[in-house]
C-alpha cells in the first residue's frame, strides 16, 4: 500500500502489522497514512491518493476520508468486509463528511491472485 503526492512521489508505505504490532489498527492503509502524515508534518491528506491491493474495511475507508484524502485506487473486491462498494459504501455515503475519488478495480484480478497467494503461504 502507498499513498502518493500528485506528483507521484510516494511519502508512505503500509503493511499489515496487526499481528506484529498486537494492534487491531495495525492495518496496511492505516500504516501507510500515518508515515504520509508524518512525512508532510500534518493529519490532513489533502492533494494525495492512496493505492491499495484490496477494497479497505470500514475502519480505513472511515479514516480515509477523515484524512481529506484526495483519491483511493484499489485493485480486488472484498466481498466479506469490503466497505468502499461491497458491504458498504462509507466513501461514497451521501451523508459522508468527506468524499474522495475512488477508482476501484484497477488490476482486479491480478491483486486477487497475489491476495490469493499470500493467504495460501500463510495456511
Amino acid at each position: 500500500m502507498v499513498v502518493e503526492l500528485e506528483s507521484g512521489t510516494v511519502i508512505g508505505r503500509g503493511v499489515n502489522r496487526r499481528e506484529v504490532d498486537r494492534d487491531p489498527t495495525g492495518h496496511a492503509e492505516i500504516v501507510a497514512m500515518r508515515q504520509a502524515a508524518a512525512s508532510l508534518g500534518r493529519w490532513r491528506l489533502d492533494g494525495c491518493a492512496l493505492a491499495v491491493t484490496l477494497e479497505p474495511c470500514a475502519m480505513c475507508a472511515g479514516a480515509i476520508g477523515q484524512a481529506r484524502m484526495d483519491r483511493l485506487v484499489f485493485g480486488a473486491w472484498d466481498e466479506k468486509a469490503g466497505a468502499v462498494g461491497s458491504r458498504w459504501d462509507v466513501l461514497r455515503d451521501r451523508g459522508a463528511l468527506h468524499r474522495p475519488e475512488v477508482i476501484a478495480g484497477v488490476r482486479s484480478e491480478e491483486c486477487a491472485a497475489l491476495l490469493g497467494d499470500f493467504f495460501d503461504r500463510l495456511r
